[in-house]
C-alpha cells in the first residue's frame, strides 16, 4: 500500500474512533471501548487488543475491555487485576510508562509469557503498549497483541498515541461523572447510601412484580445533641461514622444501609422479611449500636430508637413505608428512647392525615386555599433581581399551613398533578403580568416547578402555550424547572415535551442538579438551558471541602455545555463569595430573601435590587 493511501486510512481510523467516543458516558463506555478495540484489531491486523486502567490507589492495572473476548476466562483471571508489586517486569513497566513500548517474544520475560499463556493459551506473543496520560500521570494502557511478532511503523505509532489521548480524555470525563454520581448516591460523611439512593432502592423493591414483604428499620440516635455540645461537632461526626461502620458490618449482604442525615439511618432488609423477623433484627442492631465508642480519651455511648415497618410490593409505596417507620420511631421516642416500636393500626391515624390531604386537594385548587409565594434570584455581582421562583403553599382548614412536600406526592399519586400544575402556571404568569404593569421595563425570569406527572400530561404543552398567550409573557421569560429523576422517568416523552417548550421559547432548568442520575449525554441531548445546584451542596459551601469540589465540578460541566447556572440555598455571605469566585453569578436563598408574598416581591422589584454585601 502506498504511503498516501496508508496515511488516509490512518486518519479515517482516528476520525472513526473519535466519533464513537464523543457521546460515551460511564454506563456505555465499556461496550463502546470494546467496539473501538474491534476497529483497531481489524485495521492493524493484530490478534488481540485490550484497554487497561491504572488504579494508583491500589497500585494495580485493571482490565477494562478486550477484543476479541476470550472464549474461556480462568477464575481468578490472571489478566483481570494485576498488582504491580506482584507483577512480572512487563506489567510492572506500564505503571509509570510514558512512551510506546514494544515487547517481542525474545524480549518479554518468561513470567509475562507464562501469565499470557495461563489467560489465553497462547505460548508466545509480541505486545505494543501505548500509555494513557493525564498530564504527567499514567492512567492506563492501550495494548495490541500479535501471536508471534509484528513491526510497527512510525505513522502507526503516532496514530496509536492519538487514540490513546482520546481514550485518556474520555477516562477523565468518566471519572468526573462517576464522582458526581457517587456523591449523588452516598452520604459524604459516612459513605452510606443517602436519601436519594434509599428512595430509588425502595421504589425498585416495592414494584408490583417484586417479592415481599419488604421490611425497613428506621433508626434515630437518642440525645446526640449533648454529645455535640460537650465534645464538639468534630467528635459528633466521628461518633456518627463509627455507628455507620457498625451498621455496615452487622448488616446482611443484600441489606441497604442508608443515612438520611443527622442522626437518622434507615436499613432496608434484604429478601422477604416479615415484622417478627424484622423486630428480631432490630434488637440485634440496637445491641450493636449501643456499644460504647471511644472519642479521644473519653468513652461514650448513646441509645437508639428504632421504628419497624413492612409493606407488600404493589400495595405499599416508598413514602408510605417510610412514613410508617417514622411514625413507629416517634412512638419509640415517647417511651424514653432505647426502644423498638413496630408500626401498628393505632399509628394508622397519622397516615389518615395523608388521606385527608388526598380527599381535599382537588377542592383546594378550586376554592383558592392554595396560594403562591415567591423567592427572588439575584445577580451576585450587583444584587439585581433577575428572577423569581414560584412556590405553592396550602392553608389547610384542619392541618394548617402545608409546604409542597406534604401534598405534591399525593397529587402525583392521585392524578391531580396536571390540575395542580395548571393552576400554578396560570397563577404565576398572571402575577408576572401584574408586576410588569407596576414596572413596565420589567426584565425578570419567572421560574415554575413542574412535577413528573404534570410533564407527562397530554395537555401540558397546551397549558403552557395558553398561559403565555393569555398573559402576554415575553419570549424566554418563563422557565420551567424539572428534577433529574423526572428527566429519566421517560426519556422519550421528556425529550418531546422539552422540545415543544423550546419551540415556544420557554426555558427549561434541571432542579436539584447533582442529586439525581442524569448523565452528560442526557444534558447534551435535551434542550436544557439552566442547571440549579442543589442546596445540599451549597448551604455548607464555606465549611465543606467536599461540597466545594462538587460545586466546582458542576460549574465546569455547565461551562462545557454552555448552560446557565443558579445556586440554591445560599444562606451566608461566605458561601456567596465562594460561588462568585468559582464563576457562579446567579443565586437564591435566605441570605437574600425567604419566599414572600407577591406584594413584597413587587416592592423589591420597584427597588430593583437586594443588598448582597459581598
Amino acid at each position: 500500500m502506498n504511503t498516501e493511501k496508508q496515511t488516509e486510512k490512518l486518519e479515517t481510523l482516528v476520525t472513526t474512533v473519535a466519533s464513537r467516543l464523543t457521546p460515551v458516558d460511564a454506563v456505555s463506555f465499556r461496550n463502546v471501548a470494546t467496539r473501538v478495540l474491534q476497529d483497531l484489531v481489524e485495521h492493524f491486523e493484530v490478534d488481540t487488543s485490550f484497554l487497561r486502567f491504572t488504579d494508583h490507589e491500589i497500585a494495580a492495572t485493571v482490565l477494562v475491555a478486550e477484543y476479541p473476548l476470550r472464549p474461556f476466562i480462568p477464575d481468578p483471571d490472571p489478566l483481570g487485576v494485576v498488582y504491580f508489586k506482584d507483577a512480572d517486569s512487563t506489567f510492572a513497566q506500564i505503571e509509570h510508562q510514558k512512551e510506546v513500548a514494544i515487547f517481542r517474544p525474545e524480549v518479554s520475560g518468561p513470567d509475562y509469557n507464562e501469565r499470557v499463556r495461563e489467560a489465553s493459551g497462547v505460548p508466545q506473543v509480541s505486545l505494543a503498549a501505548v500509555p494513557l496520560l493525564s498530564g504527567d500521570t499514567t492512567t492506563g494502557t492501550l495494548g495490541f497483541i500479535k501471536f508471534g511478532d509484528r513491526d510497527w511503523t512510525p505513522p502507526e505509532l503516532d496514530v496509536l498515541k492519538a487514540i490513546a489521548a482520546l481514550l485518556a480524555q474520555v477516562q477523565a470525563r468518566i471519572v468526573v461523572e462517576e464522582q458526581l454520581r457517587y456523591s449523588a448516591d452516598h452520604d459524604s460523611l459516612t459513605g452510606l447510601s443517602n436519601r436519594r439512593a434509599l428512595y430509588h432502592h425502595l421504589d425498585t423493591r416495592l414494584a408490583e412484580s417484586e417479592p415481599g414483604p419488604v421490611a425497613i428499620l428506621f433508626l434515630d440516635l437518642d440525645r446526640l445533641k449533648p454529645l455535640n455540645d460537650f465534645f464538639g461537632h468534630g467528635a459528633g461526626d466521628g461518633f456518627i461514622s463509627t455507628i455507620a461502620d457498625r451498621l455496615r458490618s452487622s448488616s446482611e449482604a443484600d441489606d441497604l444501609v442508608s443515612r438520611l442525615g443527622g442522626d437518622e439511618f434507615v436499613l432496608v432488609l434484604g429478601g422477604s422479611v416479615g415484622l417478627e423477623e424484622a423486630e428480631a433484627r432490630a434488637q440485634h442492631i440496637r445491641d450493636v449500636v449501643t456499644e460504647r465508642v471511644r472519642l479521644g480519651r473519653e468513652v461514650v455511648s448513646r441509645s437508639v430508637s428504632i421504628g419497624v415497618a413492612a409493606g407488600y410490593p404493589g400495595k405499599a409505596t416508598t413514602s408510605s413505608l417510610l412514613s410508617q417507620a417514622d411514625q413507629a420511631v416517634m412512638v419509640a421516642k415517647t417511651k424514653g428512647g432505647n426502644a423498638i416500636s413496630v408500626f401498628t393500626d393505632e399509628m394508622q391515624e397519622e397516615s389518615e392525615k395523608r388521606n385527608m390531604i388526598e380527599l381535599s386537594l382537588r377542592a383546594a385548587i378550586a376554592d383558592e386555599s392554595l396560594f403562591l409565594e415567591y423567592q427572588p434570584e439575584v445577580d451576585l455581582r450587583t444584587g439585581r433581581i433577575i428572577g423569581v421562583e414560584a412556590l405553592v403553599r396550602w392553608n389547610h382548614p384542619l392541618l394548617g399551613l402545608l409546604q409542597p412536600a406534604s401534598f405534591i406526592d399525593v397529587a402525583e399519586a392521585t392524578n391531580v398533578a396536571g390540575e395542580l400544575g395548571r393552576w400554578v402556571i396560570r397563577k404565576a404568569c398572571r402575577q408576572w403580568a401584574d408586576w410588569r404593569s407596576q414596572v413596565p421595563e420589567l426584565d425578570l425570569d419567572l421560574r415554575v416547578n413542574v412535577s413528573p406527572g404534570q410533564l407527562a400530561g397530554l395537555d401540558f404543552l397546551d397549558v403552557v402555550a395558553n398561559a403565555l398567550t393569555e398573559f402576554d409573557l415575553r419570549k424566554g421569560a418563563l422557565c420551567l424547572e424539572i428534577t433529574e429523576n423526572a428527566v429519566l422517568s421517560d426519556l422519550t416523552w421528556t425529550r418531546e415535551a422539552l422540545e415543544g417548550l423550546h419551540a415556544m421559547d420557554v426555558e427549561v432548568a434541571i432542579d436539584d442538579f447533582g442529586t439525581g442520575y442524569s448523565s452528560l449525554s442526557h444534558l447534551k441531548a435535551l434542550p436544557v438551558g439552566t442547571l440549579k445546584i442543589d442546596k445540599g451542596f451549597v448551604m455548607n459551601l464555606d465549611s465543606n471541602a467536599g461540597d466545594r469540589a462538587i460545586v466546582k465540578s458542576i460549574i465546569g460541566l455547565a461551562e462545557s455545555f454552555g448552560l446557565e447556572l443558579v445556586a440554591e440555598g445560599v444562606e451566608n455571605v461566605e458561601s456567596a463569595r465562594q460561588l462568585l469566585d468559582m464563576g457562579c453569578h446567579r443565586a437564591q436563598g435566605f441570605l437574600f430573601s425567604r419566599p414572600v408574598s407577591a406584594e413584597k416581591i413587587g416592592k423589591l422589584l420597584v427597588a430593583g435590587a437586594i443588598e448582597v454585601g459581598l
